[in-house]
């Protein structure tokens, strides 16, 4: 699938230019003026991620994805033109919410 992807991103005709995420879904606002949403359970880590983690988000690749560097997720616009979801597997999701939780435990109250 990733060779698709960067098939896919190399003939992409519009960049993100503003991220919206919501309580339920994100929307890429793109530089034609279309918006594209997704439900915000596509990505696991946003989804378990706060609010104010969610919206720190920055643009990679001049607006061909999107990268939340306190989750370490990044979504491309062509992956959502496809329609899929994180393909991180169970067990690696598992292990970086073991890592959250023992970091947010360590955090000095």
């Amino acid at each position: 699938m990733t060779s698709l992807l960067n098939e896919l991103e190399k003939h992409l005709t519009v960049r993100i230019t503003n991220v919206v995420v919501k309580d339920d879904h994100i929307e890429f606002f793109l530089d034609d003026r279309r918006i594209i949403s997704f439900p915000l359970d596509w990505s696991p880590r946003l989804w378990h991620g706060t609010p104010a983690e969610r919206n720190r988000w920055e643009l990679i690749g001049r607006g061909i994805g999107v990268h939340w560097p306190e989750l370490d997720e990044d979504i491309s616009l062509a992956g959502v033109l496809l329609g899929l979801h994180s393909g991180e597997s169970e067990r690696s999701l598992q292990r970086w919410l073991k890592r959250r939780k023992d970091k947010a435990g360590s955090l000095p109250v």
